[in-house]
């Protein structure tokens, strides 16, 4: 299981970045991915369910050196977050997202680039991420960082038609 709130990084415009559990994780995370992709693809309750799901699984079987989990607060609620799930290979890049009230400040090259080098210091060689089209600004973060599509295909297993994406970053290559 992983351990409360570890360290608090400095603020950015009265954010902080919480790394490790913080109370409220996981509903704020579900809450901003149902919210999210209702609105940008049609995603229904399947989508929620399963966020929720899976992120409640990761997180009580968390392995510290192995995997990483982050949070953005402001004024004491969970506004974003990321993971690194590492026990598979490659490790996966997950629930990675931010609320309109903290966009635009840094905090998602923040939590990226502290994703990315929490995947190296772990020790492992590829980190994968899935995505869809259409989501350009998290599409840039992707693509600064060094990832590059791996699989593009057309999918309806959330109800609605979407161009589903995989995307690879070769962990050794030099960070950015």
């Amino acid at each position: 299981m992983i351990p409360a709130t570890e360290t608090v990084s400095a603020p950015a415009a009265d954010a902080c970045v919480v790394a490790g559990w913080t109370p409220g994780a996981v509903g704020r995370i579900v809450l901003l991915h149902a919210r999210h992709y209702a609105e940008s693809h049609r995603f229904g309750l399947a989508f929620e369910a399963r966020v929720a799901t899976e992120l409640s699984a990761f997180l009580t079987g968390f392995a510290q050196g192995r995997d990483h989990f982050a949070t953005v607060v402001l004024d004491g609620e969970v506004q974003g977050g990321i993971a690194v799930d590492g026990a598979g290979d490659p490790a996966r890049l997950r629930w990675f997202i931010l609320s309109d009230a903290v966009r635009g400040r840094g905090l998602g090259h923040r939590l990226l680039d502290e994703a990315i080098a929490a995947a190296r210091t772990a020790g492992h060689t590829r980190l994968a991420l899935s995505t869809l089209a259409g989501l350009d600004a998290a599409d840039h973060l992707y693509c600064e960082a060094g990832f590059r599509l791996a699989e593009e295909h057309a999918g309806a297993h959330w109800g609605t038609p979407a161009v589903e994406r995989t995307l690879v970053l070769d962990l050794h290559a030099p960070p950015r």
